[in-house]
């Protein structure tokens, strides 16, 4: 009886029409892609179009409208408008990797040849800046130092404020530090470091070194590690908190015990990510760290370099030797964001819960 069933459900027009009806092959958006790039070239070219940019929007707009043609000329309208959809996703994807991977590969052309073991193991200490030499380990130590020092001060700042706002935050004092941490999210990097420039420096005497930079650089990361940190704690499951009290377990023990470990995946991915914002701040280094050519290991006292001044520094010169040498610091940089986010991924993948578990 099944079998007569389906037999008459696909003989009859609205079987045909809504189970049974064409289906582009498997090759097709790879095949479109490709003959919109090929039309898009050649219009681009026979246009006289000089920009290579414009050859690919004509062919971005040529795989949109093909991809919609033929899917509503195969497939109808219905699955058309799904196809258009996935192509316009696609567009998109593309034109935000595509400035992302040229911006890389740029870098890796230009600092590569510079970045080696004497570059990273010497400071700029004696080398005249018109000349071959010289490295950025003092600006890799200073960098490390004063993005440690901001952790310190902003993660655990944030991850209490997280949890008083998740588990205890109530009434008019929750809603005006939710609204500060708002406020703090979006405010500038050069007004973080005027601030800390008039109150630590001006106001209170103290003098120019990484320190202060690293207290500017943990405002500038405190509201992001809230923010993630409260994300991470709301999507623990109550029924975890409720087993506990249940037990008779006080709320603070629970938050410890039971609630912050759940999270912690979510919680070090924002810590890390918070890290690998603010690692490559310059406003805030160039007004309160100043810039200096000696290896300084005292956050405390004395200028001392980072990464983001070294290059801007070395740009700001203006000879082919600073701007190697500037393109190399780019590089190492960005090779240190990359691993902390892909350290702060790793956390996140091991720390998920695992199915069966």
């Amino acid at each position: 009886m099944s079998t007569d069933v389906k037999h008459r459900a696909s003989s009859s027009p609205l079987g045909r029409t809504s189970l049974t009806g064409g289906r582009l092959p498997k090759w097709a958006p790879a095949a479109t892609a490709a003959g919109s790039v090929a039309a898009g070239c050649a219009i681009g070219a026979g246009a006289g179009l000089a920009s290579h940019i414009q050859w690919g929007l004509i062919a971005a707009l040529l795989f949109v409208s093909a991809s919609y043609a033929l899917a509503a000329k195969v497939e109808g309208t219905r699955q058309a408008k799904d196809r258009l959809a996935t192509s316009l996703v696609w567009v998109c994807f593309i034109l935000a990797v595509i400035p992302l991977v040229s911006l890389t590969v740029y870098t890796v052309q230009q600092g590569a040849g510079v970045v080696d073991g004497t570059f990273l193991s010497h400071s700029m200490n004696g080398v005249i800046s018109s000349e071959p030499g010289g490295g950025i380990y003092h600006a890799i130590l200073g960098t490390l130092e004063q993005v440690g020092l901001a952790t310190l001060i902003a993660a655990p700042i944030g991850l209490l404020t997280a949890v008083y706002l998740v588990e205890y935050g109530r009434g008019r004092l929750a809603k005006a530090v939710t609204f500060f941490v708002d406020v703090m999210t979006g405010v500038p990097s050069i007004v973080a470091g005027l601030f800390v420039l008039s109150f630590w420096i001006i106001i209170l005497g103290f003098s120019f070194s990484g320190f202060a930079g690293s207290m500017a650089l943990a405002i500038l990361m405190m509201p992001v590690v809230v923010r993630s940190t409260e994300e991470m704690l709301k999507l623990v499951p109550n029924e975890l908190r409720e087993a506990s009290y249940a037990l008779g377990v006080p709320k603070w023990k629970t938050i410890v015990r039971v609630v912050v470990p759940t999270a912690i995946g979510g919680i070090t991915t924002g810590i890390m990510l918070a890290v690998a914002r603010i690692t490559g701040e310059t406003a805030p280094v160039l007004l309160l760290c100043f810039t200096t050519d000696v290896i300084n290991t005292n956050p405390f006292q004395d200028a001392q370099e980072s990464l983001p001044l070294y290059i801007w520094h070395q740009y700001s010169l203006g000879n082919d030797q600073t701007y190697a040498r500037a393109w190399g610091a780019a590089l190492v940089l960005i090779a240190i964001v990359m691993g902390l986010n892909l350290v702060a991924r790793a956390v996140a993948r091991w720390r998920s819960p695992k199915a069966g578990h």
